[in-house]
């Protein structure tokens, strides 16, 4: 029997395909959320993307008899439209859809207490009671939201690009680097699908360029900004905050020092929760 895990964000999707708990596959897809995608584009990116890649590495799919997802933007009525996509495409016996942040607490804290935060595309954060999810601070997407996450910090890099905020010179090495003007980026934001992963895009360039001080400074502030809007209220500075996704993972040593100005503890740092 086969067993299909999956973690899905905003920017990508990542499937691992077990048997008796032995990894048969890694399949890494683009990102799939229904806050911002239709059933039929999850649909498709589902079968054009894993589906192609599991039958090409000579896996029957009706051999795959366990699914479960921990996705972004699964919240009830989004739980039931991924589910039923998931059983239109598979025969599985069992097909369990539920919250990345659930995945990622399960991840971090296995069957003990602790707080659980996801730091990538969007940023989330729950104390974990072992079992279940007990307190979630809303993350309220990258507009009103997601402090922490690459979405923001790539809103904050521009913003403060282009309101000379930062050296002419990042702007000028950002724009050819890219091959974009603000025309562009303005479209991007304003008028394309998914401005969360666009912006989360610039995360790349801001990490090769941290030796700029007014640059990091910015990084370390949007990530106090999650501690004081997200992980502070718990009121349980007993508790270390544990992190999942590459925003935490990269940008570790700058999370570091962001929690020391807030005098939160860190606890695990993983780039993905389905391991290396």
């Amino acid at each position: 029997m086969l067993y299909l895990i999956a973690d899905g964000g905003s920017t990508k999707t990542e499937w691992c395909l077990k048997e008796n708990d032995q990894v048969i596959i890694r399949v890494k897809t683009q990102g799939l959320n229904p806050y911002f995608q239709t059933d039929e584009k999850i649909r498709q990116v589902i079968r054009m993307e894993l589906l192609y890649q599991l039958r090409t590495q000579g896996i029957d799919l009706e051999d795959v008899k366990k699914i479960h997802f921990y996705g972004a933007g699964l919240r009830d009525e989004t739980k039931q439209r991924f589910h039923a996509i998931l059983d239109s495409l598979f025969e599985a016996d069992e097909i369990i859809v539920d919250s990345d942040l659930l995945g990622a607490a399960k991840a971090l804290c296995g069957d003990q207490e602790g707080i659980a935060a996801i730091l990538g595309t969007g940023s989330n954060s729950c104390l974990y009671d072992g079992e279940k999810i007990v307190k979630n601070i809303p993350a309220l997407g990258f507009i009103l939201g997601d402090e922490g996450s690459g979405a923001v910090m790539g809103r904050l890099f521009l913003g403060a690009l282009f309101k000379g905020q930062l050296p002419e010179t990042l702007r000028e090495e950002y724009l050819s680097d890219t091959g974009q003007d603000l025309s562009d980026i303005i479209d991007k934001v304003y008028r394309q699908p998914l401005p969360n992963r666009f912006l989360a895009h610039a995360a790349k360039f801001i990490r090769q360029h941290l030796d700029c001080e007014p640059l990091e400074q910015l990084v370390i502030d949007n990530f106090r900004a999650f501690f004081r809007r997200n992980i502070i209220p718990y009121g349980r500075p007993d508790l270390p905050v544990n992190f999942v996704g590459s925003i935490a993972y990269y940008f570790e040593a700058q999370l570091r020092k962001a929690a020391d100005q807030e005098n939160v503890k860190i606890g695990k740092i993983m780039q993905s929760p389905l391991g290396d």
